[in-house]
């Protein structure tokens, strides 16, 4: 079993799909014959032509919107957006038109399209590159919202997608694309969406997370428990729409106590609609108060402080800390 960074189980999956179901189209911006800014895509178009692997304007809404009229056709496309900071241009096209299709002709006509971004910070990248902007689409019934932490989640939650029949939007932690290898079956398999993966199993504390802050909330949880004599779980969401309600409610039952981190933005973030879940159906199994630890309620920090301006170690130690102290 080969050892693969997150940006070649992804090369990888796309290639195997594509060879599978010749409706599996992707686009975006330099995807062609440069492979992609990351190069997700890279050698692709050499395999199946510019029809199949197709470079387009630096156009987001015209890549999606096209990208919707071809899932609506029977095509399977896949549309790269460069930057998750760039998907403004593109949420009407998501939002008004994949994701209500199916509801609005009564399900005749469905969307099968996946969108793939790059998001996340720490590698200092200018304005508009890092946006964690996960929680602007949770507000969108019908759009599922996948992010993987490591790269046998990335193949097979991207196979997942692509062979989903409603609209997808897989986003891809940058800082992660290279950090780690990890063991991936180059045969086919599927993780599935909608359901979370419970990462380490613990008595006192329930961390939950996804994508990107995954590793660095486990490299914490692991000082706590080797310092500090407790027993931490860690939940790693996988997918925040849907939320995978069973696992998170099983877990806050058993420990009393949760922590949720995230990298968007605090208000409005996804860690509010976790919280809102847990204190509907678990309140009275709860020691104390549910604690955020997300970023700040600013516009994308300069280079230079997003350090501080994320997630880190000192904020989710104060995170832990707070929890165990009720």
């Amino acid at each position: 079993m080969p050892a693969m960074t997150m940006i070649e189980a992804i090369n990888l999956t796309l290639r195997k799909e594509m060879e599978r179901d010749e409706r599996v189209i992707c686009l975006g911006e330099d995807i062609g014959k440069n492979g992609g800014v990351f190069r997700a895509t890279d050698g692709l178009q050499d395999l199946f032509g510019e029809d199949r692997v197709v470079d387009t304007p630096i156009a987001e809404s015209a890549i999606v919107g096209t990208a919707v009229g071809m899932a609506a056709r029977g095509l399977r496309p896949v549309a790269e957006i460069q930057f998750f900071g760039f998907i403004y241009e593109a949420m009407d096209q998501m939002a008004a038109q994949a994701a209500r299709i199916r509801f609005r002709s009564g399900g005749r006509i469905r969307v099968p399209l996946v969108i793939r971004a790059p998001y996340g910070g720490g590698v200092k990248t200018p304005e508009l590159h890092s946006d964690s902007l996960e929680g602007l689409f949770l507000h969108s019934p019908g759009l599922k919202v996948v992010m993987p932490s490591s790269p046998y989640d990335a193949k097979g939650l991207l196979t997942a997608a692509i062979r989903n029949h409603d609209p997808v939007l897989f986003l891809e932690p940058l800082k992660l694309y290279r950090a780690f290898k990890q063991e991936v079956p180059e045969q086919d398999y599927i993780v599935e969406i909608g359901k979370a993966n419970v990462l380490k199993e613990g008595e006192d504390l329930t961390i939950i997370t996804w994508g990107q802050t995954v590793p660095l909330v486990s490299k914490v949880a692991a000082m706590w428990e080797s310092k500090k004599n407790v027993s931490i779980e860690i939940i790693d969401l996988r997918t925040i729409s849907p939320i995978d309600e069973e696992t998170i409610l099983s877990s806050v039952q058993k420990t009393g106590r949760a922590l949720i981190v995230h990298e968007a933005v605090k208000t409005g973030g996804p860690g509010a609609e976790i919280s809102a879940l847990i204190n509907e159906k678990a309140l009275f199994h709860l020691s104390g108060p549910i604690i955020r630890v997300a970023s700040f309620d600013t516009p994308y920090p300069i280079a230079s402080v997003e350090d501080a301006w994320l997630p880190n170690e000192e904020r989710i130690n104060r995170g832990i800390q707070e929890v165990f102290a009720h």
